[in-house]
């Protein structure tokens, strides 16, 4: 038995979710075409018979504009410290850029592997992914460089065979049906900010997070109550839509996906909320469960 934690980091938009999502073969985090998708440590499990891998997928690491980008940032990099293996993924269209070249010296503190991730290669000929391999391997001595496109599930199966050389565990750390250790209101919360995500546009994904303020059991149905936190009333007009149509799409998309989750009919109430500033004010950071690492 072999196991062992990995860290999936990078800039922003460049496929962690999707990657995380395509190795375990469950949609675990969500992903959308908006920078910035991913706000908290998710963990994602793969299970073989003789191996255990637990994934986490970090928050993008950017430059921060506010209290919440910084502490995205700050819970990213604390997740390549005592780590199996980290995987560095990068977007192989985009090409080396200053987000990278910020990464690559933050990782020069760790001492752990760093497995370098060539994503979206489905997108490039032969030779124009050499030429992005040779653009980044002489910037860190990274264990191994792997492409792959997380999209088409192109060359996984050959990441998880290299990721297993690093493993240094030798138990298994949860059953081997988890496949991920989010709570049920995690997941809801997230499955209702990735529609959210989805039907709107420019700066207003990204002055919205979601929380599950209620959550009660029947026997033939779960009723639940997400609540939708804006930072100014003029967002809320817009998430709401004319005539609701907007919260109505939002709910009908999100109930399917969270009735697939929990294998139950879901009776699905969505309120939209204004809390001003809520991304740069620590209390409301800690309510939505944005936690901070040390």
């Amino acid at each position: 038995m072999r196991s062992g934690f990995v860290s999936i980091i990078g800039r922003p938009n460049v496929g962690k979710s999707t990657l995380l999502n395509c190795i375990t073969e469950h949609k675990i985090a969500i992903t959308s075409n908006k920078a910035g998708t991913t706000r908290n440590i998710i963990q994602g499990i793969y299970n073989e018979p003789n191996y255990q891998i637990v994934f986490v997928d970090t928050p993008g690491i950017h430059k921060p504009i506010n209290k919440l980008g910084k502490l995205l940032n700050k819970q990213a990099f604390s997740l390549t410290k005592d780590i199996d293996a980290i995987l560095f993924v990068v977007d192989a269209c985009d090409g080396l850029g200053t987000g990278d070249r910020r990464i690559i010296e933050n990782l020069k503190n760790t001492s752990s592997p760093v497995i370098l991730v060539l994503n979206k290669i489905d997108k490039l000929d032969k030779e124009q992914i050499i030429k992005r391999i040779c653009d980044y391997k002489d910037l860190y001595p990274f264990a191994e460089i792997v492409p792959v496109s997380a999209f088409k599930a192109d060359n996984i199966e050959h990441l998880i065979e290299v990721i297993k050389k690093y493993l240094n565990d030798s138990i298994r750390y949860f059953d081997e049906n988890t496949i991920t250790t989010n709570s049920r209101k995690f997941m809801i919360s997230e499955y209702v900010r990735e529609k959210l995500l989805n039907l709107t546009e420019q700066e207003i994904p990204h002055s919205i997070t979601c929380y599950t303020s209620q959550f009660s059991e029947e026997t033939n149905i779960i009723n639940i109550v997400v609540d939708i936190i804006v930072d100014r009333d003029s967002l809320k007009k817009i998430v709401i839509g004319k005539n609701g149509s907007l919260l109505k799409q939002v709910g009908i998309e999100a109930r399917q996906d969270i009735e697939e989750l929990l294998g139950k009919k879901v009776y699905l109430e969505l309120y939209v909320k204004t809390i001003a500033n809520w991304r740069d004010k620590e209390k409301y950071l800690k309510d939505l469960g944005f936690t901070d690492f040390e």
